[in-house]
């Protein structure tokens, strides 16, 4: 796949004029097929769900005994095979349903962008756009295909979803923007040049959209078992059908009756069905907590699981920021309920307000009765935003919030304060008042800094007790983002992650597997990673033995998700990542994965203790027909009888057993090794 730098523009398509296309431009483009008719992956498909669950070994076996007995009849005699109708239904219902949820948030989600045609706003679906449209962005919306910008007027775009870096990244004319990031301030237009297949996020997806199985020990175990069982029965069988050919004097059909009255028991169908049954009450419990389980093993993947990769944003932080700390800076004179009222009347003057303006909006509220007569919008070029203000008592002044860095001269002693801020994972933002006009081009030359306002990222209020129960279950957990390092540590620091306080920046990762692998051992936090470096540090681990699970919300991490062991992703992510995951948390709550490895170990520990008791049948089966062969008498059952006892004798009794609730840890042996 190709880098995104690389994907995100196409020479040969001309800027689109001001005006739009035309309609006759529009259905030349549309006979030509280049339209952005993609088709949306919010999750596993129909085809995929079903052929999971119906292409078992198991129903193979049984599937074939019950056809043998359709052939011979009486049709009591094949009760066992609605063990596979049970089972197959299980799965393919609880999967179904997990996509109709995924596939219902994609609809509400779905974005209906507005182009422009014949100089005319219009709003259209995704896949109506075409090659060379010309599509217009304002606050919140998303880029839906690639493109390059044709207007901008202070247009920030938000890149997290694709890169990890959580800092919007300031847009000019002639710049490129990449499908999946979406704007949070400003406005302008961008000219489409990649639609379709071609677009950065629809390569990402479809490059995500092999079809693989969460990998579970116990189906493993259990197909290891069938695989036996197999060995067993074909000698087995022949022999049966000899013995009773002898014994029933050539009546073929009750000696093939008889035949598969002795394999039937020696197949644990029972084992099966109550793994299947134990799954499915797993993920209806984790249901009521809001957790999406897509595929049924997947509880059980996430308990086995010794490695946690987590991306903080989204993960551990949340969208919004805090204000931490107003630092009145000394000789200013300024008193801190003025300074507040000015920051409440600050954030009254920006109707579009980003992240920083608003987490100061939240904290001071309290600058009514002051008055607005021009405002300056923040602008990532300028670093700083601006108003002139009018004060109850008809005061009039200037006011610029922004980087401490542009606003202070050089030297100046509060950027060592703002320096020892940064480097514990705060951002600073300065307010000064200015003696000149918000329009004059030098208005930062001649200010009188008055306040520091300190924010950092707010923290989910359930991530740090979600890490520490990880630790208690000596489970390794690895803080992977696209953030700059130092910034990552800071916040893994103040969730009590041990080994936080040693960030690593992945630029400078080995790019062989060993040595990157050995770095992952050392290290807990890594800042500055790229999607195919999350996607290598998942390979990395899992090459030294590690059972791996990603968390993640947005495209770049995709492909780090489906290699992973386990993918989990946040309900609030992109389709991409929610189609690929196995669980997906529908309230965005970190704090609901410990459940799912609770009831994953529910499920290990109770099915692995009934297997003894279908085991156990399966011993005495064979040696039952190993003894009806040698003595060559009539097998003493019929399939109906047997399938009868077993579910009254052991199947009942397993069925509750299997439902107990135990949280033991589980282990790596299988009960088939």
């Amino acid at each position: 796949m190709s880098d995104p730098a690389q994907t995100a523009t196409d020479e040969s398509v001309p800027p689109a004029p001001h005006t739009g296309l035309t309609a006759p431009e529009v259905a030349e483009r549309v006979a030509r097929g280049e339209v952005n008719d993609v088709p949306v992956r919010s999750s596993r498909s129909t085809t995929e769900i079903v052929r999971a669950n119906v292409f078992t070994r198991f129903n193979a076996i049984i599937g074939v005994l019950f056809l043998i007995i359709l052939v011979v009849g009486p049709i009591q005699d094949g009760l066992f095979g609605f063990v596979i109708v049970a089972n197959t239904a299980i799965g393919i219902i609880q999967e179904l349903r997990a996509k109709k949820t995924l596939d219902s948030l994609a609809v509400i989600g779905e974005a209906k962008p507005t182009v422009r045609r014949d100089g005319t706003p219009v709003a259209v679906a995704t896949a109506e756009i075409v090659l060379g449209d010309l599509i217009e962005l304002g606050p919140g919306d998303k880029c839906v295909v690639d493109g390059e910008v044709l207007e901008a007027d202070g247009l920030e775009i938000d890149e997290s979803l694709l890169t990890g870096e959580a800092d919007p990244v300031l847009k000019r004319p002639g710049d490129k923007v990449m499908s999946g990031s979406f704007v949070v301030a400003g406005g302008g237009a961008f000219t489409a040049t990649k639609v379709g297949r071609e677009a950065y996020a629809a390569q990402l997806a479809e490059e995500a959209s092999r079809f693989t199985l969460v990998h579970s020990e116990l189906r493993t175990g259990i197909s290891q078992i069938l695989k036996y069982v197999t060995w067993m029965m074909i000698p087995t069988a022949v022999g049966l059908i000899i013995s009773q050919l002898v014994v029933e004097r050539d009546d073929w059909r009750e000696a093939v009756r008889r035949m598969v009255a002795g394999i039937v028991p020696m197949v644990p169908e029972g084992l099966v069905l109550l793994t299947s049954v134990a799954f499915a009450i797993g993920v209806i419990r984790l249901g009521r907590k809001q957790c999406l389980v897509q595929e049924l093993p997947a509880i059980e993947g996430l308990a086995r699981v010794d490695t946690v990769c987590l991306d903080k944003t989204g993960t551990l932080t949340e969208g919004g920021m805090d204000v931490t700390e107003l630092r009145i800076l000394p000789d200013t004179g300024a008193d801190e309920a003025y300074v507040r009222q000015v920051l409440g009347a600050l954030g009254d003057s920006d109707p579009r307000p980003n992240a920083s303006l608003q987490a100061i909006i939240d904290a001071y509220p309290d600058g009514s009765g002051w008055r607005c007569t021009e405002s300056l919008p923040f602008s990532s070029a300028r670093k700083y935003s601006g108003a002139a203000l009018n004060s109850p008592d008809a005061e009039s002044s200037n006011w610029l919030l922004g980087a401490p860095d542009v606003l202070l001269p050089a030297g100046d002693g509060a950027l060592t304060a703002v320096e020892e801020l940064n480097a514990q994972g705060m951002r600073v933002l300065l307010l000064a008042r200015a003696e000149r006009e918000l329009d004059d081009p030098r208005v930062t030359e001649a200010v009188r800094p008055t306040a520091l306002v300190v924010l950092e990222q707010r923290l989910r209020s359930d991530a740090a007790d979600t890490l520490r129960y990880f630790a208690e279950q000596n489970v390794s957990a690895k803080v992977i983002s696209g953030d700059n390092a130092v910034s990552v540590g800071a916040v893994a620091a103040k969730l009590g992650l041990p080994g936080a306080d040693a960030p690593v920046d992945a630029r400078r990762l080995p790019a062989e597997r060993d040595g990157m692998a050995d770095v992952l051992d050392r290290g807990a936090v890594f800042g500055r990673v790229t999607p195919q470096q999350k996607r290598d540090m998942v390979a990395a681990l899992q090459s030294r033995g590690r059972t791996v699970a990603m968390t993640g919300d947005g495209v770049n991490d995709v492909l780090a998700l489906k290699d992973a062991d386990i993918g989990v992703s946040m309900g609030s992510g992109s389709e991409a990542t929610r189609a690929v995951a196995q669980i997906v948390l529908l309230n965005n709550s970190f704090a609901t994965l410990p459940s799912v490895v609770a009831e994953g170990r529910r499920v290990i520990g109770n099915i692995t203790r009934v297997a003894t008791l279908f085991l156990t049948k399966t011993v005495y089966s064979v040696l039952l027909a190993i003894l009806v062969v040698c003595t060559r008498v009539p097998y003493p059952f019929l399939p109906r009888h047997l399938t009868l006892l077993s579910t009254l004798t052991i199947g009942v009794p397993a069925f509750f057993l299997a439902l107990a609730r135990t949280r033991s840890a589980p282990n790596h042996t299988s009960y088939a090794a």
